[in-house]
């Protein structure tokens, strides 16, 4: 793949009046390990007519509330049509940033490396979200000229008003696979992200012009449909290998629509769910089932975004598909902030859904965690979502999954925990692990804390102080006779043994 590129030259309890009740979950509902993410969007303009200082400041607003409600990933929209919110190498600067394609923010502003730097200093992942193959959307009346749809016309195809890189063309795949290995290059992100957007959504009355390529090189396949599920299969498989090949400890993630396929008649339910709406495998050419039994994925995030009760689409349905026949990798569920807190409860007329969803999504052994659209609805806190969030459904820290099957070696232990009191408070700090191995650098330190009369259980997320990645912890109140235990976390939130000590 390297020379490849090379080639290439690329709790609640009653809230206010109107809120729901949040029922407070028992132990076995607060899981140590979980995933909890939070889209990022660019595309919705929020950023436009502002200048860069106003946008730090907005995003430095959400991320704090965010954190508050113990979110751990950002999922962060860098490359929406064929553009850039970083210095890319190849790609002229987003007009969802600055308002023109091209135009550079006046500040010389990097948003990516600004938000990667704010998410580990929040103790969050961040991960570069890109889509792969949309060039332009109805919206962009201009492109800049050193973008690929000027540079290279015959890679795109239009549909509609839209412009898309031809996923038939092995080229495509190379320059999506050189913009991917920039990003990994120069930035230190901790996934490289994927939503739904493959072959464009299908329009009444409108053809996808792919025949001729067909035609010239099927590559033995007799059905056009199982062609295009093949190109996608081959980008997937390619930037995963390069992935791994270029920085091993980055995640890649990809969030499909939240429906595999259609099978109303429920007769053959690991083919496709009791649903009827756009489907990955035959709409979009996204066969997400065959990414995750290939390995060619390391986590999907399936956008779940209906209610219970929808006829076309039911919430519960639908994850328990997901569930049931999409787990040889990591399964989150996308939510949909604003759709669940318009949906009425199932069992109680006077809740919302959102107790409901997350009951169920935490009973279910394959579901690991759940992201959020969008960051900023969570942050709007409609009918108290983000305040069940902090106090309820994510009222404990919680590392991220487990991910053995990239890797699975544990950091060495914190050492030489030593106290000391400085302007009035007592300051626990260890030295840190300075090795040099990517694979087993410490980026973060959890620590538990246990009262002279607590059983010492560092499973329960309940007895976790914070998750820092700093090297020490200012301990507020009366800590005398506490226990305090200290283990490292790497790149992949392995954790280390744990070091400990107690306060006199």
């Amino acid at each position: 793949m390297k020379n490849f590129i090379a080639v290439m030259a690329l709790a609640l309890f009653s809230l206010m009046a109107g809120c729901v009740t949040a029922q407070n979950p028992t132990r076995s509902t607060q899981p140590k390990r979980e995933f909890r993410g939070a889209w990022m969007q660019c595309v919705n303009g929020m950023y436009l007519g502002k200048s860069s200082e106003e946008v730090r400041n907005m995003l430095s607003s959400q991320l704090d509330v965010l954190q508050r409600a113990r979110i751990n990933a950002i999922m962060f929209q860098v490359r929406p049509e064929g553009d850039a919110l970083y210095k890319s190498s190849y790609e002229p600067w987003s007009r969802y940033l600055t308002g023109t394609q091209g135009q550079a923010p006046a500040d010389g502003w990097d948003p990516l490396q600004w938000m990667i730097e704010q998410c580990h200093a929040r103790g969050m992942e961040c991960h570069a979200w890109i889509n792969p193959y949309r060039m332009k959307t109805k919206g962009t009346t201009a492109l800049a000229a050193n973008h690929l749809a000027m540079q290279h016309k015959e890679w795109i195809v239009p549909y509609g008003d839209l412009y898309i890189l031809n996923p038939a063309l092995e080229v495509s795949r190379m320059y999506t696979c050189m913009v991917v290995e920039d990003i990994l290059q120069h930035y230190d992100v901790d996934g490289i992200h994927m939503d739904d957007y493959f072959y464009p959504y299908p329009e009444a009355g409108l053809k996808f012009n792919d025949q001729a390529w067909f035609e010239r090189d099927s590559r033995g396949f007799t059905n056009i449909a199982d062609w295009r599920r093949d190109n996608v299969n081959m980008l997937i498989r390619d930037l995963h290998q390069l992935v791994r090949d270029t920085k091993p400890w980055v995640k890649f993630g990809i969030s499909p629509f939240g429906i595999y396929r259609n099978d109303p008649s429920e007769k053959n339910t690991e083919r496709g769910s009791a649903t009827r709406g756009l489907q990955n495998y035959d709409d979009l050419y996204a066969d997400v089932v065959k990414w995750q039994k290939e390995g060619w994925v390391d986590y999907i995030i399936p956008q779940v975004y209906w209610n219970f009760g929808t006829k076309a689409a039911d919430y519960g349905v639908l994850l328990h598909w997901w569930n049931d026949f999409c787990s040889n990798r990591p399964v989150f569920i996308g939510q949909d902030v604003e759709r669940t807190v318009k949906g009425q409860d199932p069992n109680d007329s006077t809740r919302h859904q959102m107790d409901a969803k997350y009951q169920l999504q935490r009973r279910l052994p394959n579901i690991q965690g759940s992201c959020q659209w969008y960051a900023a609805a969570v942050a709007n806190n409609p009918s108290n979502y983000c305040t069940i969030l902090e106090k309820v459904y994510h009222k404990y820290p919680a590392l991220q999954p487990k991910m053995t099957f990239i890797d699975s070696q544990a950091p060495k232990k914190p050492k030489k925990i030593k106290m000391r009191v400085q302007d009035g408070q007592t300051v626990l700090y260890w030295k840190k692990d300075r090795t040099r191995k990517q694979m087993n650098k410490t980026v973060a330190y959890v620590v538990y804390d246990f009262s002279a009369d607590q059983i010492i259980d560092l499973e329960n997320p309940a007895n976790i102080l914070t998750i820092t990645p700093n090297n020490a912890v200012v301990l507020q109140g009366d800590f005398s006779g506490h226990t305090i235990m200290v283990t490292a976390l790497d790149r992949l939130h392995n954790e280390s043994e744990p070091v400990h000590y107690v306060l006199q």
